[in-house]
């Protein structure tokens, strides 16, 4: 193989490697919006769930919708979706230590708004391979 053939399937995987990432997200937001769905619709009829989300992974699922979202709104998606916050003396400071930790861990990200109600969004993988400044530079060129 030549290095034009080397660097043809750098481009194709690349390119590859970022599709995949968009339908990621894409999969990823249509996921949270039937969880919400499948969640109300067992609500309106009288079921519970039978096997138990930890909150920690229902802040997740809530946060997959690729929407900016405050606490108070985590908290809101969280019961449209079925979770028992029930459970807390103080449901929002639960949500508040869960949402730090998920910044902390580079899962979500922190958007300061002005008001000093911040929101979280949930990070996107990455879109370009970060192999070098070789690599970024025959991305550019």
């Amino acid at each position: 193989m030549t290095s034009e053939d080397y660097r043809a399937a750098l481009s194709s995987a690349i390119k590859e490697y970022e599709s995949l990432g968009e339908q990621r997200r894409e999969i990823d937001k249509r996921l949270a919006q039937l969880a919400q769905t499948i969640g109300t619709l067992s609500k309106l009829i009288g079921l519970t769930p039978t096997v138990p989300m930890g909150l920690t992974d229902a802040v997740r699922l809530a946060l997959r919708g690729g929407v900016p979202m405050s606490p108070l709104e985590v908290r809101e998606r969280l019961l449209a979706i079925g979770v028992d916050l029930s459970i807390y003396s103080n449901d929002l400071a639960v949500i508040h230590t869960v949402l730090k930790r998920l910044n902390e861990a580079g899962e979500i990200r922190l958007i300061p708004r002005a008001n000093g109600k911040h929101q979280f969004l949930w990070a996107a993988p990455p879109t370009v391979l970060a192999l070098g400044p070789e690599i970024a530079e025959f991305i550019r060129g």
